[in-house]
């Protein structure tokens, strides 16, 4: 059976630990791409080296020309600037927006018929972006956002708790920014809810340090942001699409009506499988979370405003 083709474009750190996990999980070969000649050759020249040492049959190219890319079944978009401290994601927005915008042109005349997987940040905008220009269906362009803010509250829960994050579920809707909607009453640990664990103030506390979980990270860091949980998230995405898990999972998907927004990339839960997004799960909100929700495509639209497209 013929191998599915992933393509990553960007080979910054993002990408390549991306490249990392699909190769090391043998989801497909792949090709890195990266417009500074050498970057995604070497990188992807080592990680093949490595394909020995784990048994991992699968090619990984490295390349400066979006021809390689030809007839890649899905499309991860890596490439723009990082977060420096003291920048918001929304900082990111004009340059980034152009970077994407040209990227998605190359990336669809070359796959017409790819699956695209954004994770440039401001992500639901830049979800967006790649949605108008490609012309795709919307069930085939979607956003990295929903995945890594919940690993992130399941992270913090599991560490105050000290049990195990496979036995920590979350949920976390809205954009992926300061505006994103952490739901603490659909959080459980092994079915038990976490409002019956743990304080409000501690719940309170952990919802917080969730919102701020990549400027944390970029605090330490000083010179960039995260990669190795982006990473891990976009995988799990490629995986469901490839594998049709039909997994339930929170990402940026376009609405049309649901939760009663129409046209704005916003963390939800989907049915993620071989279609892409199949569904759109629909949640009862209490009125304080849909306030919360609305709020976040409010800073969508004002960020696809300042964008004009």
């Amino acid at each position: 059976m013929k191998r599915k083709k992933i393509t990553i474009i960007g080979a910054g750190n993002v990408g390549a630990a991306c490249a990392h996990w699909l190769v090391v999980r043998e989801l497909g070969d792949i090709v890195l791409f990266d417009a500074i000649d050498g970057l995604a050759q070497g990188k992807a020249l080592d990680l093949f080296e490595a394909t020995p040492v784990d048994g991992c049959d699968v090619s990984i190219v490295g390349t400066t020309n979006y021809k390689e890319t030809a007839n890649s079944d899905i499309v991860i978009i890596a490439a723009g600037l990082a977060r420096k401290p003291g920048m918001s994601r929304d900082d990111l927005l004009e340059q980034n927006g152009s970077i994407v915008s040209f990227v998605t042109q190359q990336v669809v005349k070359y796959s017409p018929d790819a699956f695209l997987l954004v994770v440039t940040n401001p992500l639901d905008a830049m979800t967006y972006v790649v949605k108008q220009v490609s012309g795709f269906p919307k069930n085939r362009v979607m956003g990295m956002a929903g995945m890594l803010d919940t690993a992130r509250m399941r992270s913090f829960i599991a560490l105050e708790l000290q049990v195990s994050v496979e036995d920590v579920s979350a949920l976390v809707l809205g954009g992926h920014g300061l505006s994103m909607l952490p739901l603490a009453r659909y959080s459980t640990v092994s079915g038990i809810p976490l409002t019956a664990l743990m304080s409000p103030e501690k719940i309170d506390a952990i919802i917080e340090r969730t919102r701020n979980g990549g400027a944390e990270i970029v605090s330490f860091l000083k010179t960039g942001s995260a990669f190795y949980a982006p990473a891990a998230a976009v995988g799990r995405m490629v995986e469901a699409i490839l594998k049709d898990k039909k997994r339930i999972l929170p990402v940026a998907a376009l609405l049309e009506g649901e939760y009663g927004i129409s046209g704005c990339y916003v963390g939800v839960p989907v049915k993620l499988g071989g279609q892409g997004v199949e569904e759109i799960i629909e949640l009862d909100l209490l009125p304080e979370e849909l306030a919360a929700f609305e709020k976040s495509q409010q800073s969508f639209r004002s960020l696809i405003k300042r964008l004009k497209i």
